[in-house]
């Protein structure tokens, strides 16, 4: 018998729970299908458990240099294994309220493999989905009136790689590390790629960061760009970028060493080390979900949609990295909240990409959202930028961490604000003001009468935002 509902979710991960939560407290009947745990990639591979290894890596850090709070530490000792533990523990304790929440919401969950079958002769429905179960048991056949698709990505690898599993890692396989290699080459300067870097660095990894662009994050403003760039050499990581790795090229010796080769300024040079971590992007998962079956249409790897995340079929739906776009956690489930109160015809208002924050938790950290200053003036925005640093920020200097600035980009005929950039301690947490001011279409002026307290971190905002009009107090 098959089993009707309606909304079944392919994707039990950060953007499919969310979704799933969401009908469920707009009263439709839903299912989540996955194929491993509840989470995703996020809880389990990606954010959660990476975001816990950087926390150590930091107090690793703060400890070995405790000396400049004028507390005397000798003889610290990093333990992997027990920074393992933590990261278990915690991902466990989330997977855990991630299931009581789904049985609160009285959502199904199949274990297994789900795909889209097409219509069913046999029913009003406009799809089946049939769900290969993991414990073996007879295929269970689920019919939906609506399909969201959030099966979400893997790691990318570059050719040649694919089989050096022994020397060779993505990000997925580096979180499962039981010992820290001495020395590392990381393939991408990108978020993932940066964020590895400075988690290995702080854990007396030495690290090489090869970058196919002519800077790391080259998504990110400039100027922060360039700035992390500083702060990522003066930790001792060597950065090299407009490279292009000969992924082909690598050899391995009787050391336990790797090499691969990268095309630099026009000479190939040979770089060394323990292992390699490639973070070159991730690709969608679109295989083997029934895709063929429908109209659903395909560009770049990615599944496309509407703003309100339709595919080609009006009744199936896809959100979260599997579309593209800003692949972040935070996106997907609000791509799912969306999808969901579009099937439930609520008034929902699609994502804006340049009113989400993005945020890199590096050691500094960087936090953005909005415009570029060189985004903005290719679209044609007239702008005025003001700068202020964190050395000039009391509480900065009390945390012991003042490397860093706040940049922000105006539109100078109109005063709004277009975009905020941070490098430096904290950041990942104060650019939810600077969200909140784009949302709200806040000025400078409108940003500087918001009274911060002191001393705290978030006084760098009214400071910079006084910047902008060339009367900032403290610097």
């Amino acid at each position: 018998m098959a089993t009707e509902y309606d909304l079944v979710i392919l994707g039990g991960g950060t953007g499919g729970y969310v979704a799933a939560i969401r009908a469920s407290q707009l009263g439709l009947k839903t299912a989540i299908v996955e194929k491993n745990k509840l989470g995703g990639t996020c809880l389990h591979k990606g954010c959660i458990p990476s975001k816990a290894l950087l926390r150590s890596a930091e107090v690793y850090a703060t400890t070995k240099n405790s000396s400049e709070f004028g507390i005397e530490s000798s003889n610290v000792k990093l333990n992997f294994h027990n920074v393992q533990e933590r990261k278990r523990k915690i991902i466990n304790q989330l997977h855990t309220g991630v299931e009581q929440l789904i049985k609160k919401g009285k959502i199904d969950v199949y274990e297994g493999i789900g795909r889209i079958l097409g219509p069913s002769i046999f029913s009003p429905m406009p799809g089946t989905i049939s769900v290969e179960m993991n414990n073996g048991l007879e295929n269970e056949m689920l019919l939906p009136r609506n399909v969201i698709i959030a099966t979400g990505s893997r790691p990318r690898l570059l050719p040649g790689l694919e089989n050096e599993s022994e020397f060779v890692l993505t990000s997925e396989e580096a979180l499962e590390l039981t010992a820290l290699p001495k020395s590392i080459i990381i393939i991408g300067g990108g978020v993932i790629g940066i964020e590895w870097a400075s988690m290995l660095s702080d854990f007396d990894v030495q690290v090489t960061v090869i970058e196919y662009d002519e800077r790391i994050l080259p998504t990110e403003d400039r100027d922060i760009s360039r700035e992390m760039e500083r702060l990522l050499k003066k930790k001792g990581i060597t950065v090299i970028t407009s490279a292009k790795v000969l992924s082909e090229s690598i050899e391995k010796d009787a050391n336990n060493t790797v090499t691969i080769k990268a095309v630099c300024n026009g000479s190939e040079k040979a770089f060394s080390a323990e292992k390699i971590l490639v973070s070159v992007g991730r690709q969608a998962n679109t295989e083997g979900i029934g895709l063929e079956n429908t109209e659903i249409k395909i560009e770049n790897g990615f599944i496309q949609t509407n703003e309100f995340y339709q595919t080609k079929e009006s009744h199936i739906y896809a959100i979260g990295d599997v579309i593209g776009g800003l692949q972040l956690a935070h996106v997907a489930s609000r791509e799912g909240i969306v999808a969901v109160e579009h099937i439930a015809n609520e008034k929902t208002y699609p994502v804006d990409d340049k009113l989400v924050p993005k945020c890199i938790y590096s050691s500094p950290e960087i936090a953005s959202v909005g415009y570029t200053e060189e985004e903005a003036k290719k679209s044609g925005f007239k702008t005025k930028v003001a700068k202020f640093p964190f050395k000039a920020i009391g509480k900065a200097l009390i945390f012991g961490n003042s490397e860093g600035v706040v940049k922000l980009v105006v539109d100078e005929e109109t005063e709004d604000l277009l975009g905020v950039h941070m490098i430096g301690p904290h950041v990942t947490d104060l650019i939810s003001e600077g969200a909140l001011a784009r949302v709200l279409d806040a000025t400078p002026w409108e940003i500087s009468q918001t009274i911060h307290p002191h001393p705290s971190l978030s006084e760098i905002f009214g400071e910079v935002a006084l910047g902008v009009n060339g009367k900032a107090l403290h610097f």
